[in-house]
């Protein structure tokens, strides 16, 4: 059940791009999609944390959850949803799976974790992926601003083992987003153009909320009970995998054969991070604290 669980919970991560897209094609841009996403999944959680009785958050923790909520939320929400726009959701995904090996790069520079040669080889197969699908030819529209969202999404996506890490392993999920996502959605706010919404938008808002994060999230954190969170990782490994598929299928999105290559490095660099003999174990994107 634990592998079906997290299955299931990267596949509907999976198809957050080509949803985001869907509602961009009925006129709503993409940071009020994160903004909505943020705002409702707020609602979403915050039920959850009163319904199993954990909204207690220490005075002292404040200043901590409003920061993640600013980077966590408000830019990872926003780089990620502008990362779809300017490249499509299938270059977006993979952009984003560079995380852990900015993870690596960020513990090794601040919180004094060893960068061993195993670590150093996973690393270098990431960038070195990076640099082969931005440089594709093929039918993915790889910009320079395509690349600078998604690295971007991958990076604010990284404070989240750091902020995990160091702050909240108190916490459960629902606790620690009760509180974020509402600041998260206030930091977007300001950059927000609001537009009228037919019902297709709606559909597509409310699918990724409730299905794309809440869902996810929930599930996610179902299969880590059966699961060691290294497996858990590599399992959610299909997530830019189902996402490539469903943006071919849907929206006729396609790397070259340079950018397939560039792609199943990221990947390997991924599987070979979190395969990795220490008992820390960067986590994959998406995979919050709790």
């Amino acid at each position: 059940m634990g592998y079906l669980y997290v299955l299931a919970a990267a596949c509907l991560w999976g198809l957050l791009g080509v949803v985001s897209r869907f509602a961009f094609e009925q006129g709503v841009g993409p940071l009020e999609v994160a903004f909505w996403r943020a705002a409702l999944g707020a609602v979403l959680f915050g039920a959850q944390a009163v319904l199993i009785q954990k909204i207690r958050l220490e005075r002292a923790d404040a200043g901590a959850v409003l920061g993640f909520g600013l980077v966590g939320i408000s830019l990872f929400y926003g780089a990620y949803q502008l990362a779809i726009e300017s490249g499509g959701a299938a270059l977006a995904a993979v952009l984003l799976y560079t995380a852990p090996a900015i993870v690596a790069l960020l513990s090794w520079l601040f919180l004094r974790e060893p960068m061993d040669a195993h670590k150093l080889l996973a690393v270098a197969l990431t960038l070195l992926g990076v640099a082969l699908v931005s440089l594709q030819g093929g039918g993915a529209r790889v910009t320079l601003a395509a690349v600078f969202w998604g690295l971007l999404s991958a990076l604010t996506y990284a404070t989240y083992y750091l902020f995990g890490k160091l702050y909240l392993s108190k916490y459960t999920t629902p606790t620690v987003f009760l509180y974020a996502l509402p600041v998260g959605a206030l930091g977007l706010l300001p950059f927000v153009d609001f537009v009228p919404k037919n019902a297709e938008a709606w559909a597509a808002i409310a699918f990724l909320t409730v299905a794309s994060t809440f869902f996810a999230v929930t599930l996610y954190f179902a299969g880590l009970r059966h699961l060691e969170a290294t497996r858990a990782s590599v399992v959610a490994t299909i997530e830019p995998v189902v996402a490539a598929f469903a943006a071919w299928l849907w929206w006729g999105e396609r790397f070259s054969l340079l950018g397939y290559l560039g792609a199943g490095l990221v990947l390997a660099g991924v599987v070979w991070m979190v395969l990795r003999p220490q008992t820390a174990v960067a986590p994959s994107p998406h995979q919050s604290t709790g």
